[in-house]
């Protein structure tokens, strides 16, 4: 699906290693049990996406197939790093993105998005947090995780892009918004990728948008981006 950002996160992986790949998109049903096809559910059982099927060999959690795909087909390409350290920071920012960014996103963004529930300011704290954290995590390098562009970036910048089409305002995270404005001018694909689709998904969902541009329903406020 598009508008996932785990899905959205393999599919920049995908163009940016020139990989050839044969998409399939399933429907997803928000908030009920995912219906499958009995073959794709033979491929993953978790009925989960995104899933690949690499000549037989089926993979899915869009962390391990980015992994996966560098490590076939592009195994020296300093999107993975090799050196251990090097790769260490990225499968760092790789889990911060599971465990903090995304899972607080998720919590505090999707009733919103999907049910049309007003603003939890708890959860708006703890989604702040960890922007809080990334926002430090670029404070000295123009990246995620170092000096050059990474698989975490993917997978972050397709998990915070969601917010920003839903106008979470990123003013107090400079850091976060230049680094989201080097990759939309880096990246030949990054408006394909992750602007039109959610754009798309936004106009459907129009009915929810007046909740989510209540002033001050996003804003992100702080004095200071520090704990």
């Amino acid at each position: 699906m598009e508008v996932s950002p785990p899905c959205r996160a393999v599919l920049m992986t995908i163009k940016y290693l020139g990989i050839q790949a044969e998409l399939r998109e399933e429907n997803l049903i928000i908030g009920q049990k995912l219906k499958r096809h009995p073959e794709v559910l033979k491929i993953n059982p978790r009925s989960c996406v995104p899933t690949i099927d690499d000549d037989g060999f089926y993979l899915w959690e869009s962390r391990a197939i980015m992994t996966y795909l560098v490590n076939k087909y592009a195994p020296n390409n300093l999107i993975y790093p090799k050196d251990p350290k090097k790769r260490a920071v990225v499968d760092m920012m790789l889990n911060f993105d599971q465990g903090t960014l995304y899972r607080s996103q998720v919590e505090y963004l999707y009733p919103m998005i999907f049910r049309g529930e007003p603003p939890d300011p708890v959860k708006e704290y703890s989604y702040r947090s960890s922007l809080i954290s990334l926002e430090h995590s670029l404070e000295k390098n123009a990246y995620v995780a170092g000096k050059h562009l990474t698989l975490a970036d993917f997978s972050i910048v397709a998990n915070i892009s969601l917010a920003e089409a839903y106008n979470y305002n990123f003013k107090h995270f400079p850091n976060i918004a230049s680094w989201m404005w080097r990759l939309k001018n880096e990246l030949p694909f990054y408006r394909e990728i992750n602007e039109i689709p959610l754009l798309q998904f936004k106009f459907w969902y129009r009915p929810f948008m007046d909740l989510l541009d209540d002033e001050g329903a996003m804003e992100g406020e702080t004095s200071d981006t520090k704990m």
